[in-house]
């Protein structure tokens, strides 16, 4: 991801990108990003995290507003915790196009729906 001082960065060049949490802890990375087609907004990273060098690792798709670049970083920070990663509803079949499976996640992770 290039780190300027643009507002605006393409969504290929998200991918990649470190997802830190509390004290600057690496958490994951952003798989890729899923915008929502009738609005245009960004509904969710989709982030990689635990594992041993990309091996055993799991992906949960976050909500795009848990997330705020940090400069200083280099990459996003977050306030979602362990227990709210671990506990969101799993990736099955279908998930992008499922409301109600939608719901559950922005409900575990504590923010307004993008569709509010």
């Amino acid at each position: 991801m290039t780190h300027d001082n643009a507002n605006l960065v393409a969504a290929g060049d998200v991918s990649g990108t470190v997802v830190y949490g509390a004290n600057d802890e690496r958490v994951g990375t952003i798989d890729r990003v899923m915008i929502d087609k009738q609005s245009g907004k960004v509904a969710y990273a989709v982030m990689s995290f635990g594992g041993v060098l990309g091996i055993g690792g799991d992906e949960r798709p976050v909500p795009w507003n848990t997330l705020t670049y940090d400069t200083s970083l280099g990459g996003f920070r977050t306030s979602i915790t362990e227990t709210q990663l671990n506990g969101a509803p799993e990736v099955e079949q279908g998930w992008e196009s499922n409301r109600d499976w939608e719901t559950r996640t922005y409900e575990n992770y504590g923010v307004a729906p993008y569709w509010i």
